[in-house]
């Protein structure tokens, strides 16, 4: 991840990061130019999915199944062992 100086616009370098929530957080940088010497705090959030997770499909799947009862569930089994 590359974070530019809002001041002179060259490399920033990420000093700490502060975690607030699972998709907030805020970056304390500083600016690579000598002269130039800025810190700051950037803030990095979560913004929105592109691609679902596989994981989040699966572990759907996973619950739906163990919600069922015993006579769906082995209905189910049946039918998989079909394809």
């Amino acid at each position: 991840m590359r974070v530019l100086c809002p001041e002179c616009g060259q490399k920033s370098r990420i000093q700490k990061s502060n975690r607030i929530t699972n998709s907030h957080a805020d970056l304390y940088c500083s600016c690579s130019d000598p002269e130039c010497g800025h810190t700051f705090v950037m803030n990095l959030s979560y913004s929105h999915t592109l691609s679902p997770s596989a994981k989040a499909a699966n572990q759907l799947v996973c619950n739906l199944i163990k919600s069922l009862p015993p006579e769906s569930r082995a209905s189910l089994q049946q039918e998989l062992s079909l394809i």
